[in-house]
């Protein structure tokens, strides 16, 4: 057989809403990002340095957003960080000394306590800044970091006001550049969700490609000649790369995918439920409400007696899935190579709080798929997708289809009688935003930073978390209250620049909260 049959492409998207309470000692949302520090960003890092030290060619895409890196450079939040870290480790250690007559808990506790402490010399080694971390790959050639909508906000429902897409994307293009030193090639739109027109945008940006999910690609007109196994150019010349089914199927799918082995551990089984509430009760989330501490002595086992966690056996698995999962792309690109007249792609979309925090053991499979894929065959390389449209700088003109990656494939998820009440509001608060950027275009002072801020409230109520939430339950209450506080507050600062007068006072203590986005740019709305 003849060497090359083609190329893979792993996208991981790494995204959380901004959330920062300064007026909270402690606060409950935050800990949306200490789990994902501690479970999947800095495992990530740990992971890459491996393969840096070794001198591994390898490839990998990650959508850092601008919500997110906002957060990871945040003084406050890293501080909270460390408190965070400081206090799993002090329950580890507490652990061991609890554990110390039962000879199937006791290597957990150790193994947490080992661990946390591994992450906490990661996170200090590189300056508490995993931004600066994640930049170091992108500048070693071995990681494509892209961008986001500035605030994941749904762009197709944001269509109906051009200057808000545009604005979501030039913000996150400023942002980007901020972060990184440089442009961003690629962009993960929010949710992969797709209608005609954001192209334009993305072209003033000069971004050069998006993901869609698969049948944003499949429906395209015309049709896609390669199906999703090549990209296609939009009629404007931004390359549109589709999800690949097979591959997402075996890790995401809740009844056949990987993360359901009853060997790996149990997501819901943790001590902050099952121990003594006191005991617990300094290192939960919420000290009122019992919560996830972090520490899980089960596996998923398969029944509802839960049975303990084995560590060798779950990276038993994990390397048996890492093989499976091989071997299935192997077979994949082989019969693609045979019918398609250029190297198939296969591109691989997730989410990257699935490896660790969802599914523990997922950066380990992820460390065991790479290293089978660079040292065990030499079927298809490991490719980003700007490399691949610089060796394949010729593709099919077509026109994706308007989709997401969401529930049956469109916006349902954003737009449901959960949460449909938020985007009258939006418009409002849209139109008014337009309104205000036409007719202050050279602001400065008091009325500048309140334009300034107006435009960080619209972004942060566009976020397509708060829906998202609202649909699924988890904190409804929460995420209500973001919407109407970000709303409210930006009705208020309209008022202050149309009516009455900019209340600075006021403005301060807006700007020290709500502190995204320092060098936002309002004029994007008009």
């Amino acid at each position: 057989m003849h060497i090359m049959a083609g190329y893979f492409s792993l996208v991981l998207h790494a995204h959380l809403p901004f959330v920062r309470h300064p007026e909270h000692e402690k606060f409950l949302e935050e800990n949306w990002l200490f789990e994902a520090i501690t479970e999947s960003y800095i495992p990530l890092i740990q992971v890459m340095d491996g393969w840096l030290r070794e001198g591994m060619e390898t490839r990998l895409t990650l959508t850092l957003t601008p919500t997110l890196c906002a957060m990871l450079l945040d003084p406050l939040l890293q501080e909270r960080y460390l408190r965070h870290l400081n206090g799993l480790i002090e329950l580890a250690e507490k652990e061991t000394h609890r554990t110390q007559w039962e000879a199937a808990c006791r290597p957990l506790a150790e193994m947490y306590h080992q661990r946390f402490i591994d992450i906490r010399q990661t996170y200090i080694a590189y300056g508490r800044n995993l931004v600066g971390a994640f930049r170091k790959f992108q500048e070693r050639g071995r990681l494509e970091i892209i961008t986001c909508a500035a605030t994941h906000a749904l762009l197709p429902l944001l269509a109906n006001h051009p200057p808000s897409v545009r604005a979501q994307i030039l913000t996150a293009r400023d942002h980007y550049r901020a972060c990184f030193g440089r442009d961003p090639r690629g962009i993960w739109l929010p949710e992969c969700a797709y209608a005609a027109g954001v192209e334009f945008v993305l072209q003033e940006a000069n971004i050069r490609w998006f993901i869609t999910d698969t049948h944003g690609v499949l429906h395209a007109r015309p049709r896609p000649r390669y199906g999703v196994f090549a990209p296609i150019f939009t009629p404007n010349g931004i390359a549109a790369f589709a999800r690949d089914l097979d591959s997402a199927k075996q890790v995401w799918s809740r009844h056949e995918g990987y993360p359901g082995d009853p060997r790996y551990r149990d997501f819901y089984r943790d001590i902050g439920f099952d121990l003594d509430f006191d005991y617990v009760r300094p290192y939960l989330p919420s000290p009122e409400v019992r919560g996830f501490t972090g520490i899980k002595y089960h596996r998923i086992t398969g029944s509802n007696l839960k049975e303990v966690y084995d560590r060798q056996t779950a990276l038993r698995a994990a390397d048996e899935h890492a093989g499976h999962f091989l071997g299935a792309r192997l077979e994949q690109l082989q019969r693609l190579d045979a019918i398609m007249d250029r190297p198939p792609l296969i591109l691989s979309p997730y989410d990257a709080e699935l490896f660790g925090h969802w599914w523990y053991e997922g950066p380990e499979w992820l460390d065991m798929f790479v290293r089978k894929t660079y040292y065990d065959q030499k079927v298809f390389t490991l490719i980003t997708p700007e490399e691949y449209l610089r060796q394949q700088p010729t593709q099919q003109v077509a026109t994706p289809s308007a989709s997401s990656w969401g529930e049956e494939g469109y916006w349902r998820v954003w737009l449901n009688e959960t949460n449909e009440w938020i985007y009258p509001h939006l418009d409002v608060a849209q139109e008014r935003m337009t309104r205000l950027a036409r007719r202050f275009p050279n602001a400065t002072g008091a009325f500048q930073r309140a334009l300034k801020q107006a435009a960080r409230e619209l972004l942060l109520a566009q976020a397509s978390d708060w829906p998202f939430i609202l649909r699924t339950g988890t904190s409804p209450d929460y995420a209500r209250k973001r919407v109407k506080d970000h709303l409210l507050r930006f009705i208020a600062l309209h008022e202050q620049l149309t009516t009455t007068r900019v209340d600075v006072q006021w403005l301060e203590r807006l700007e020290s909260v709500d502190n995204i986005f320092p060098e936002v740019n309002y004029r994007y709305w008009a």
